[in-house]
């Protein structure tokens, strides 16, 4: 049985180095000097911690516009979401209506339709709008998300349906259930619907980049693609720009994993 479980721990954690062999990789360059990179034999470890790279990177490109409208469109996009996932979620778990089941298996069928099927007319309409290369256009069609509905739907469900009733006698309205009761005991999945929104939302690729054609409009992963394409053979700026790309989303994680556990385990306790 020992031997077995040692055996377990050792697959485990070779299993955890593989993963996390490409992002220790892009930490340690990142810091290394440019004659470091390909020099033979190859060089582990940085002789020094070398910050001018984070600073070429801003000086290379205009890598703070692309940091910023990231940040805007990340927080906006995920703040929209959460909002009207609570309100079609509560709608879904606790409002009688007719077609309710039939509309809400129409909203999950949306999650099957790829992006790329519905790319071409989802531009010409923003194309006729005149929303092309602005926020509008990368953040108001991400407004809803349909897996977080799922989510707070399949919450909301859990809870005891006395303790709607005990509020509406109260003489609650259902916008008060929904931020005086509902909200204060939802926050794990809140925050877990929140985490999903942010990291599809701050690393979505396909759409900024048809979306947006200057420079100024540019999110982190298209700017990324195209200082990838500029400076290919410059390996420490290219990880180093990566590392600032990836940083937010591991400590907006880090410090959310906590709920985000509890959230998802919650939803499935109906």
């Amino acid at each position: 049985m020992k031997i077995r479980r040692i055996l377990l721990y050792a697959v485990l954690i070779a299993g955890a180095f593989i993963m996390l062999a490409p992002f220790l990789w892009m930490i340690i360059t990142a810091f290394k000097l440019p004659e470091e990179i390909l020099a033979l034999p190859p060089v582990i470890l940085p002789s020094k911690l070398n910050f001018k790279n984070f600073a070429d990177v801003f000086s290379a490109v205009p890598f703070g516009r692309y940091f910023f409208n990231s940040l805007f469109v990340t927080l906006v996009s995920t703040l929209l979401q959460v909002s009207t996932a609570a309100l079609a979620g509560y709608a879904f778990a606790r409002f009688e209506f007719k077609g309710k089941k039939v509309l809400f298996l129409l909203f999950l069928g949306t999650m099957m339709i790829p992006v790329e099927v519905t790319l071409i007319p989802n531009y010409i309409f923003l194309m006729n709008l005149g929303w092309l290369d602005t926020y509008f256009a990368l953040i108001i069609p991400w407004a809803v998300n349909v897996f977080a509905i799922f989510l707070m739907r399949q919450f909301f469900l859990t809870l005891p349906t006395e303790l709607f009733e005990q509020a509406q006698i109260d003489g609650c309205s259902h916008w008060q259930i929904l931020w005086k009761i509902v909200f204060p005991v939802a926050k794990p999945v809140f925050i877990s619907a929140g985490i999903f929104s942010m990291i599809g939302s701050w690393n979505a690729f396909l759409w900024p980049l048809i979306m947006t054609n200057s420079e100024h409009m540019r999110t982190l992963p298209v700017g990324l693609a195209y200082f990838t394409f500029e400076f290919a053979s410059r390996y420490h700026l290219m990880m180093a720009a990566a590392l600032l790309a990836t940083l937010p989303v591991v400590i907006v994680y880090f410090f959310a994993q906590k709920y985000f556990v509890e959230g998802i385990s919650t939803t499935g306790l109906k």
